[in-house]
């Protein structure tokens, strides 16, 4: 196995190893994960933190021989060390998120490089590989937990549908609705560039209301749009703007109340408490929202409900034009803006995905690019007190 470089990039620096405090190591660090494999990229898609306190990444990398991005996996301890990693055998490819977490095992959704079928992999809390199990189907975009199951989003280019399934454990389909995205190549053209990378990449996403209502954020009727279904009929749609606007992420907030990000035509708005109509017919572009005309185009953005000085907050995070990443924090029962943070100095950093973490501070899984062109995995690691500087 290639042994992995590491680049330290200390917040606090201390003279001498023996006055290090343990506790604010492992609290607060900035880590680049480089590689002796020099013109390979690495793109982080999910991170969890392990019940060690380590941190499990699920990312992708690209491969020679395909048009497809290939598998990487890499556990760090929790001083963001690095312990162990896996490059998935190459007849496995285009894995997505979430990183799931489900009877102490975790498991990804991925598909195999001939004949595109999905497959559903384990993995333990050490980064090593368990069970691979055949669910069939092709072009996984998104996943979730659905209680002791799995909810599945994906592309059935034969069909031209957006799928959504509920898989168990062991890779077996208990049901599946397709959605016709509409015929026609031109509508198809954004879906298939999406997977191969060459094209804009679009913010898929699936799950579960409280109201017990399955939604995906996916094509549907020409249009990449915000579905609620209950499976069988029964549907309303947040509709975007054919490829050029839609919803960026949702979280559910209570009852009709979300926390959502919305962009049309390059523009990004947040939307940090926000009714949606998930019984009818609405239009993204009517939602309003807060501009942000720092971040990039059509920008990826994570929110998560957290907690800072003893308030609950949404805590929204993405790109920034000036290659930073920006953290931003509202008030969770009033989506009244608190304040900002932006993370990142001398390379640029994208970010990929968002964490609260057992000492009550956050852990954000970032892209940034050795010497301007090798993407390499970050970790950005915020103690509580960090934290509490934003407001």
């Amino acid at each position: 196995m290639n042994k992995l470089l590491l680049i330290l990039f200390a917040l606090l620096v201390t003279s001498c190893a023996n006055e290090s405090d343990p506790e604010a190591d492992k609290a607060n660090f900035v880590r680049i994960y480089d590689s002796n494999r020099y013109n390979t990229s690495y793109n982080p898609i999910d991170m969890k933190q392990t019940a060690d306190g380590g941190y499990l990444f699920l990312a992708s990398r690209r491969l020679d021989e395909s048009n497809f991005q290939g598998i990487y996996i890499m556990k760090v301890d929790e001083f963001g060390a690095f312990v162990t990693e896996e490059l998935v055998d190459e007849q496995y490819v285009n894995p997505v998120g979430e990183l799931l977490f489900l009877n102490d095992t975790y498991y990804f959704f991925c598909m195999t490089a001939v004949g595109l079928q999905t497959q559903l992999v384990e993995v333990g809390n050490d980064g090593t590989l368990g069970n691979i199990y055949n669910v069939g189907g092709s072009y996984p975009t998104a996943a979730a937990i659905d209680g002791s199951n799995f909810i599945l989003l994906g592309y059935d280019n034969t069909a031209k549908e957006s799928v959504v399934a509920i898989v168990s454990p062991n890779g077996n389909v208990i049901q599946a609705t397709g959605f016709s995205v509409g015929a026609g190549d031109a509508v198809e053209e954004p879906i298939i560039n999406h997977f191969l990378r060459t094209g804009r990449q679009f913010p898929f996403q699936v799950g579960r209301a409280a109201s017990g209502q399955y939604f995906f954020n996916g094509f549907y009727n020409y249009t990449f749009s915000l579905v609620f279904t209950d499976l069988a009929g029964s549907l309303a749609v947040v509709q975007g703007q054919q490829d050029d606007g839609g919803i960026s992420r949702v979280v559910q907030v209570n009852g009709s109340t979300f926390a959502s990000a919305r962009f049309n035509f390059g523009d990004n708005y947040f939307l940090p408490n926000v009714s949606l109509n998930t019984s009818g017919i609405s239009s993204s572009s009517d939602l309003g929202g807060f501009s942000l005309p720092e971040l990039v185009d059509n920008a990826p953005v994570h929110i998560l409900v957290s907690r800072i000085n003893e308030k609950e907050v949404i805590l929204y995070a993405s790109n920034t034009k000036s290659g930073q990443i920006g953290l931003y924090a509202y008030e969770l029962s009033t989506g009244k803006f608190l304040g900002s943070k932006y993370l990142g100095f001398s390379n640029p950093y994208e970010i990929n995905s968002m964490i609260n973490t057992s000492d009550e501070g956050l852990a954000i899984g970032a892209t940034t690019y050795v010497t301007g062109r090798f993407p390499r995995i970050t970790l950005f690691k915020l103690s509580t007190e960090e934290l509490s500087q934003i407001f």
